[in-house]
């Protein structure tokens, strides 16, 4: 019988019934920098320093500072297993979450006891401290603090009263004081944020730690794929065929995920900037998901911290920046809102997408384009142009036909040595805002750049013309199934 996942745990179960992918040590480990030192050579992947690989996701039952807590790292570290959590096929994952945003499932408010309120600690106890209550790592020794990676911040706009899911980067900086940052113009609590501080209110918020993977998946969507308004839970709710469940929370009016291991219960305060690196004063955030440490931000909000809840023995789940699972997380949203697109616009000629693990799941996207007809010449390339709008913090775009396999690197850079030419298959769009946290978008690189977080896009057209497609025939290999030799081969 198929494991059903809706939870942290019921995830863990499944990737432990599959071989290779989880494993678990006692050994004690610091959470500062040390858990993720190991993890990095264990499974961290995508563009964290080298040496890294893909591997199995990991708990560490032994946690200094942290007795009793667990923390999972690198559950989604694995194109594989995110499609094992999510019941489908890896090339599959792009059409799935398409699918998923068009046939939304709401959340709704269950009326049962809320596993994530098995234990409650208050901010008014005298003992309270959020650097005890939350086995939070920090990524590098040069990190500005203990940091939330995988907290779903949950918060529901003044006017409009919609509420709405998003991941973003939080830093303890105190007992009971959490920084967030919000990246300017690009996530909706952001903008019910600062529509708050307009009318000079304290802005409710939610931040749900250790969920269904479905939800972490789900929560990476961004405009105009899903405008402001649409809250993600949806999407999440869709691919399980089951609402999510949320329960009111404690201390503050907002709702949470009920079945999360940790809530943190809070108030974003209004007019009030916090120093990232505050009190570790190295000049750095985090390392972000283009493989470099970003610099700490003096423009962070501040949470003010009003209750920490939680299950019997938690789990923190938690991320390396850079690391794969951040690839599944933002890659596969994107290759669905490319899909979507792309496949409204001229159906049947997107055969899939993939936004690759050296773009982090932002940069760089392959488009496996399928020519029909002599006038759909030209089409690949106005497909590059869609992807581009459909993410605007896209900056590259490799074409290929069918008959190349998009989710292998190989196969692309061999379109590209065999189907491509430079002077005529390069086309550059300049002068495109694009992404703040690539060091090359900035007038230091380019003198054709204006401003930081503008960029030159590029498509790279490695498909064949359309009228040439005898010339490059790959060639052919007998069909066969290889289980016979192989099954007994010693």
């Amino acid at each position: 019988m198929e494991k059903k996942v809706n939870d942290l745990r019921s995830a863990l179960a499944l990737l432990k019934s599959m071989p290779g992918q989880l494993i678990e040590t006692d050994v004690e480990v610091e959470p500062k920098a040390e858990l993720s030192g190991v993890y990095r050579h264990v499974g961290a992947g995508g563009t964290v320093q080298r040496p890294t690989k893909e591997g199995p996701a990991m708990i560490f039952n032994n946690v200094k500072g942290h007795p009793g807590a667990r923390v999972a790292i690198g559950v989604l570290a694995s194109r594989k297993r995110v499609a094992a959590l999510l019941g489908t096929k890896p090339e599959n994952l792009g059409k799935m979450l398409y699918e998923s945003v068009d046939h939304p499932v709401a959340p709704i408010l269950s009326k049962k006891p809320a596993p994530c309120q098995e234990i409650v600690h208050k901010a008014e106890d005298p003992d309270f401290d959020l650097y005890r209550l939350v086995p939070a790592p920090a990524n590098t020794p040069d990190d500005a603090g203990p940091y939330i990676t995988l907290g779903m911040c949950y918060a529901t706009h003044p006017d409009t009263g919609l509420s709405d899911v998003t991941i973003h980067r939080l830093c303890i900086q105190g007992k009971d004081e959490l920084s967030i940052f919000f990246t300017p113009g690009a996530r909706h609590i952001g903008a019910m944020a600062e529509r708050a501080e307009e009318l000079g209110q304290k802005l409710p918020i939610s931040i749900s730690i250790g969920v269904d993977p479905a939800i972490e998946i789900g929560s990476c969507f961004e405009p105009p794929t899903t405008p402001l308004g649409y809250d993600e839970l949806a999407v999440a709710g869709a691919l399980r065929g089951e609402p999510v469940e949320l329960c009111d929370c404690i201390t503050v009016k907002e709702r949470a995920i009920a079945n999360a291991e940790y809530v943190i219960e809070g108030e974003v305060i209004p007019n009030v900037r916090v120093q990232e690196d505050q009190n570790s004063h190295t000049g750095y955030a985090m390392p972000e998901f283009p493989g470099y440490t970003g610099p700490a931000s003096s423009q962070c909000w501040l949470i003010k911290v009003k209750a920490v809840t939680h299950r019997k023995n938690p789990i923190m789940q938690t991320c390396i920046g850079p690391s794969e699972e951040h690839v599944s997380m933002a890659g596969i949203p994107t290759e669905a809102s490319i899909y979507g697109m792309v496949e409204k616009a001229m159906p049947g000629r997107l055969q899939n997408v993939y936004c690759a693990s050296p773009g982090g799941g932002k940069y760089m996207a392959v488009l496996q384009f399928k020519k029909l007809t002599a006038s759909d010449e030209g089409r690949q390339r106005q497909a590059a142009l869609l992807a581009f709008s459909a993410f605007s913090e896209l900056k590259h775009v490799f074409l290929v036909d069918e008959d190349v396999d998009c989710f292998d690197l190989n196969d692309v850079l061999w379109a590209m040595n065999t189907r491509f030419q430079g002077d005529a298959d390069i086309i550059t769009i300049p002068g495109v805002r694009c992404h703040p946290l690539d060091p090359s978008n900035d007038p230091y690189c380019s003198p054709g750049i204006r401003d930081h977080g503008i960029a030159c896009k590029t498509i790279f057209d490695c498909t064949v013309p359309f009228d040439q497609k005898e010339r490059f025939k790959r060639a052919r290999f007998m069909d066969v199934d290889p289980e016979k030799w192989t099954k007994d081969a010693r």
